[in-house]
This record gives structure tokens, sequence and C-alpha cells, in this order.
């Protein structure tokens, strides 16, 4: 496997925490610590783009494909409903005092974790509460969404990791999946299996299909994991950590294949807080807190 840093994009005035897919291929966007929301090109990397500043940190953004507007979660303040061609914004819902760790969509939900423990199921259509699922006084911190088994599987501060029923948002199960919070869950491309990671370093693969039994525990990293996401074609996983390392993993074996350092790839310098991996070239972009975004083509 060749590795490769095709380039840096900086201009964040603070930590970068959240990336998100663009319109187009060749787009994707970024925010952080500074309320900066910035629209990129992968084949322009000097065209950077505010589309809007908010004036807290940024956790959570998310792209609803289907009106086409970037949803950013401000931390303590709620959702601001960004539209990225006009670069304005076309509707704010003050949800929470809370911070706004993640959200995900599927069909007219969306789904929000806080920090205080909260996940709010939110009607995409009419922007109301459809409901409050509480099961944790500490943190959700990460949510992933299963449309073939119709679940939704957040992870929490408490080292738990909660299966819900997608349509009628019942609590199926539980499980003790760490030793510490659990920073990122993620389904595979097949959604046989649920993978886990978090402040334990610990990457850890469930099986869906035999009642989320544990499939691999695997010691990935020095430090906390932060990220986890798969590559277009699901052959390759990719984990992102506070140890500054972005490691590449068979996603059929799980065998690690790369690290990608600042050694020996002159990677970041900082933890590495979010991945994001497009399908322009297959390039995987990562978000540090050095306050930069680094592309990379990976063989």
């Amino acid at each position: 496997m060749q590795v490769q840093k095709i380039d840096t994009f900086g201009g964040h005035r603070d930590g970068v925490y959240a990336l998100e897919r663009g319109t187009a291929a060749n787009q994707f966007f970024s925010a952080g610590g500074d309320g900066l929301v910035v629209r990129w090109l992968l084949d322009k990397p000097d065209m950077g783009e505010l589309v809007a500043q908010v004036p807290a940190s940024v956790y959570a953004l998310a792209l609803h494909s289907a009106t086409g507007l970037l949803w950013v979660g401000q931390n303590y303040e709620g959702l601001h409903l960004i539209d990225p061609v006009q670069k304005q914004e076309v509707a704010s819902i003050k949800l929470t005092s809370a911070a706004i760790f993640a959200i995900a969509f599927h069909k007219h939900d969306a789904f929000i974790a806080l920090s205080d423990g909260v996940v709010v199921v939110l009607d995409t259509n009419k922007l109301v509460v459809r409901k409050h699922l509480k099961a944790s006084d500490q943190s959700a911190r990460c949510v992933a969404v299963n449309p073939v088994e119709r679940e939704l599987a957040v992870g929490y501060s408490d080292t738990t990791v909660r299966i819900f029923d997608l349509e009628t948002y019942a609590l199926k199960r539980t499980l003790p999946a760490h030793t510490n919070s659990v920073f990122t869950i993620n389904y595979s491309p097949d959604y046989q299996f649920l993978l886990t990671a978090g402040r334990d370093a610990h990457l850890k693969v469930w099986d869906v299909e035999q009642g989320y039994s544990l499939h691999r525990d695997i010691a990935a990293h020095m430090f906390a994991i932060n990220h986890i996401t798969f590559s277009p074609n699901g052959e390759l996983i990719a984990t992102a950590s506070m140890d500054k390392a972005i490691k590449i993993w068979d996603a059929k074996t799980y065998q690690l294949l790369k690290v990608v350092d600042r050694a020996r790839h002159a990677g970041h310098g900082t933890s590495v807080n979010k991945l994001l991996w497009t399908d322009y070239n297959h390039q995987l972009a990562s978000a540090s807190d050095d306050r930069t975004i680094s592309i990379w083509k990976i063989d």
C-alpha cells in the first residue's frame, strides 16, 4: 500500500472537529473550534470558501441530501440550517443548551446526540421534535443508522453502546462496549457488523446478526480513537487517533495495512479528530487539532 500526501488545507483558527461531504464529488465542508464552516474543492486546494460563521465551536456537520442543506450543530446554541449555495441560514433551532456531538438522518428523522445524554429525534420536514431518547446521564457522543435491521446505534460516555428501534425508538439492547467513553461508531457497508471505538484506544467489531456478539477486539492505537470510516468501496477502514496517527485496516480481516503519521508521511502534529473518505479519486481527508486538513491518496 502506498500513501501520498496530496495537499494541506489551512485557514481555520482553531482545531478542526467536523468534516462532511459536499454537494459534488470534489467538494467537502469543514468546521471546528473557531465556528467557521468552510467549503473546499479537492481539485483546487487554494479555493477555501467561507459558507457560514457561528459564535461557538462546531462538533457536528451533516448534509441533508433531500434538501441540500447543511446542518450545523453549534456548541450550546442548537442547530443552524445553511444553504451552502447561497451561503445563507434558512432556519435555526434552539434545541438545547448542551453540546451537539453528532447528527444523522434517516427518512424524515434527524438524530441529534447531545452532551446531556439525550438523543433528540427531529422531524426534518417540520423541524419539530418527535422524541427525546434519554438512556444515560452521560454524553451521547456518536450515532449510526442501520436501515436493514431498522436500528439506531448510539455511543455514550458511560462506556456503552445502545441500540434503539429505528421506527418505534424503543431501546432494544445495551452493549457494555468499552472501558471508557465511546467516541465513534460505524456500521459496515453491508450492515452485518458494527465498529466501535473511543477513549480506551480499542477498535471493537460486533456481529449484528448474532445479537451484537463481540467479533473482534483490537488494541488499535496508543491513545483515544476519535473516528472510524470506511473507504467508498468498503474494502478499507481508516481510524483517527489522539496519538496523531491515522491507521488503515483491511475491512475483511482487520489486518493493519498502514500507519500514516508525521515521521513517515508528514502527517499531523496533534490529535487527528475526523476523517472523510471521499468519492473524488478515493482521497482521504483528515482534520486535526493542528488547525489543518490533510488530503491523502491511498493506493
